[in-house]
């Protein structure tokens, strides 16, 4: 069915608070701006509670249906920046400089404050909605501290819901698939100690840069001669630090970089992997070798049950063509993965048109996704809070 009259009257706003987060973008935790921004306009609302400081920073919003008791579900935007410097020229461009929203928060704290004056003024529901303001999704955990401080057993939240936009998606369209949807993110640093000296005489000292140069090179037998090739894993490195002159051989030398896997099996194979090549090449070439590996977002795995009825409220917006309910899997991470650890629910994207990159600096979110966004959270709420 179209977007309701009711929903599409509320973009004008909706732009407007999007634009505002936009000019003023805040990083990881430290979210105060966007967080009383949120929590004011949920108060103006008339929200039943508004909850601030959850998980460090975010901000719940409760509203109660007026059919009475019934169970809550959960619906989660999350509102922190990144550290780019936006490249748009837009009016509404960002006012600080190295900041700016590269991934569309702003604009999905806009679809949700825009569903959640919807619902508290027509309540079209039973039981109970909890609207979920995260900070910290751009690398700081931020819905694993908000989880940590209670956010699903102090509300007694039974489902929990989560959306992103899409570049390259059409504007009106939605995509998601049952279970992976998103990567695992790992991290690993190497430092390679050698023996530095001048450049003219290699023979007397050993070589970080070499080391680390057959390094990068082994690294990438982990996806093509171990990893299943029918599962998905990536290995990259993405710095490689040496040296400081053109005619000194260094003492040491770093590695950086990310691991994105799939499958828990392969996720604990390739750090496994990861680290015997780089201590058993290391080795071979004279050098001392330290692995520093870091376990991040875990996988983001949609629940069946949920994903099914998620896309069936995308169908009732934008009709069956417009909702690919089986896409493929994607590499990137979403720290939504912990919510969907402690409660059944699903990720859901809304296309983004023709847009930059997400974390590109001439990104920007399209406005005209507004209304769908939306649509979608308060068609969820209704459907599954049915009185």
């Amino acid at each position: 069915m179209p977007i309701h009259p009711a929903v599409q009257a509320l973009a004008d706003d909706a732009q407007h608070w999007r634009r505002e987060l936009h000019r003023h973008p805040e990083l990881d935790y430290d979210v105060g701006r966007t967080a009383k921004f949120v929590a004011d306009r949920l108060h103006a609302f008339g929200c039943d509670e508004v909850n601030m400081f959850i998980g460090r920073s975010g901000v719940v919003g409760i509203i109660k249906g007026r059919a009475g008791a019934g169970r809550t579900i959960g619906l989660r935007a999350d509102m922190d920046a990144l550290p780019i410097h936006e490249a748009t020229n837009l009016p509404w461009q960002s006012e600080v400089p190295g900041r700016m929203h590269a991934c569309g928060h702003d604009g999905h704290t806009a679809m949700l404050l825009g569903a959640a004056r919807h619902l508290a003024k027509t309540r079209d529901f039973a039981g109970t909605l909890a609207v979920i303001f995260q900070p910290a999704e751009e690398g700081g955990a931020g819905a694993k501290a908000m989880l940590e401080d209670g956010l699903m057993t102090r509300w007694s939240i039974e489902e929990v819901y989560g959306m992103h936009n899409a570049p390259s998606l059409p504007i009106g369209a939605f995509a998601i698939r049952k279970g992976a949807f998103l990567a695992a993110a790992d991290r690993f640093t190497i430092n390679i100690e050698g023996r530095g000296g001048h450049a003219a005489q290699p023979h007397l000292g050993v070589d970080p840069i070499v080391a680390g140069a057959q390094i990068v090179v082994a690294l990438q037998s982990i996806v093509s001669r171990g990893a299943d090739p029918l599962d998905s894993c990536v290995v990259s490195v993405t710095r490689f630090e040496a040296g400081t002159a053109f005619n000194v051989i260094p003492q040491s030398a770093q590695l950086l970089g990310t691991v994105r896997t799939l499958s828990d099996a392969t996720r604990a194979f390739a750090q496994r992997r990861l680290t015997e090549i780089a201590k058993g090449v290391g080795a071979a070439m004279g050098a001392s070798i330290e692995v520093e590996y870091v376990s991040g977002y875990p996988v983001t795995r949609n629940h069946p049950e949920q994903t099914d009825f998620a896309a069936g409220v995308a169908r009732k917006i934008v009709g069956d063509t417009a909702v690919v309910a089986n896409a493929p899997p994607i590499m990137g991470a979403e720290d939504f993965s912990y919510m969907l650890e402690a409660r059944p629910g699903a990720f859901i994207f809304v296309g983004n048109g023709d847009s930059a990159a997400l974390h590109h600096p001439g990104y920007d979110f399209n406005d005209a996704a507004l209304p769908y966004g939306m649509s979608y959270w308060v068609e969820l709420a209704q459907s599954a809070l049915a009185a």
